[in-house]
């Protein structure tokens, strides 16, 4: 028997489709102790895992000089939204190679989105 068939997955509204490349500001629930607080982690989607129940994203950003990598669950109730800053024209499905590079070696290419496609009037 398959468990994933058994496993009803309730997949959250506030996650748009992210693809590899782009810069997401992705707001996560932190528990310390009694207390409960968002915080924000931007960087660069270097891996998207696709699946039902277990499908993730890593998000890689570069804080204080030392590159720090972030795995989410999509369907996770601990992630609290994902905001999309930009769209990165790769072509590649994993940029594990981002983690070789520093600095200004490290951007990525902006792709051109059509606003009307974007708005959804196209």
């Amino acid at each position: 028997m398959n468990m994933a068939s058994m496993i009803e997955v309730k997949s959250n509204p506030d996650i748009p489709v992210i693809a590899p490349g782009d810069t997401v500001n992705v707001r996560a629930k932190v528990v310390e102790g009694d207390r409960e607080r968002i915080q924000a982690f931007q960087g660069v989607v270097i891996k998207v895992r696709h699946g039902a129940a277990n499908a993730s994203f890593t998000v890689r950003r570069v804080a204080y000089g030392i590159g720090v990598e972030r795995t989410f669950l999509l369907n996770s109730p601990l992630l609290d939204g994902v905001e999309v800053v930009r769209h990165g024209k790769v072509r590649r499905a994993k940029l594990h190679y981002l983690r070789g590079r520093s600095g200004k070696a490290s951007r990525l290419k902006e792709k051109r989105v059509d606003r009307e496609k974007k708005q959804g009037q196209g």
